[in-house]
């Protein structure tokens, strides 16, 4: 994402979730715990909005992503997002579909590690949510499900079909779209649906010391860490293999790869600059 900004000011509040940020970690809650965080037209919105402010500023280096309350994120609000497309035209629908997607890409191509951390429910567009970040981290409370079918539509939403068959294999992901049956957090770590399974209650505190953990590193290292697991996936060999050597080059003329050099030498911890 660009870092470039035109008119627009800075969002200084978001309606429809909570926003903290310390020491280069946002920590974005979804806050409407009395609906298990279904999320609203509002909540897509601010999410794609606020990927795309933070990824520009450039001073979050890793975000965690939460939900308030008994779970994570219930997915779409039933009775304003389901309830209301009834009366949209397909022009409409497309604008729709078209921004939940827009959420993931977000996730997905800003330049900072996300990481979910998830306790509860993660059902259908919440269920994506998580799927989309780079780390899930779920205590034994989680369950994840991709509801779409059980609805009357396609299991492939928000990028589920794309994504899920990369983290789980096609086998699994072909289960879990078609059926759209509930995995608990055991059966989730086993198929590598999560990346690290810790007690209960801990989700929250275990994401967010990862989180300080990658900021702390070197940023830029994982931003085009990042980017080439998401632009490699399409990739032929020899084309991944020279974007690899591209970048490289690229971060071997940074100030990171000569401040590692300088710390060995020095047998000191190195200062990362993340450039």
């Amino acid at each position: 994402m660009s870092p470039f900004t035109g008119s627009a000011p800075r969002t200084e509040e978001w309606r429809h979730l909570r926003l903290t940020r310390q020491d280069g970690v946002a920590t974005v809650t979804l806050a409407r715990p009395d609906k298990l965080n279904a999320l609203t037209f509002g909540a897509y919105a601010d999410l794609r909005d606020l990927l795309a402010e933070l990824a520009r500023e450039r001073s979050v280096r890793a975000l965690v992503l939460g939900g308030q309350g008994r779970g994570f994120c219930s997915g779409g609000d039933v009775d304003e997002i389901i309830g209301a497309t009834l009366s949209m035209d397909t022009a409409q629908l497309l604008d729709f579909n078209r921004m939940t997607g827009q959420v993931v890409r977000a996730i997905r191509e800003c330049p900072f590690p996300v990481i979910a951390a998830v306790h509860g429910v993660a059902a259908g567009a919440g269920a994506v949510l998580a799927l989309a970040a780079d780390f899930r981290i779920a205590d034994p409370s989680a369950r994840f499900a991709f509801l779409f079918t059980r609805v009357g539509l396609s299991g492939g939403d928000m990028g589920a079909a794309y994504l899920l068959p990369r983290v789980v294999g096609l086998g699994h992901a072909t289960r879990l779209l078609m059926l759209g049956d509930a995995v608990r957090a055991p059966e989730a770590e086993r198929i590598g649906l999560i990346s690290e399974l810790v007690e209960e209650g801990q989700a929250g505190a275990r994401a967010a010391e990862l989180a300080r953990h990658l900021a702390d590193g070197p940023a830029l290292a994982y931003a085009q860490t990042k980017a080439l697991l998401t632009a490699e996936l399409d990739m032929p060999l020899a084309a991944a293999v020279e974007m690899d050597a591209a970048t490289q080059a690229l971060l071997m003329n940074g100030a990171d790869y000569t401040e590692f050099h300088a710390a060995f030498t020095e047998k000191r911890t190195p200062k990362w600059q993340g450039r």
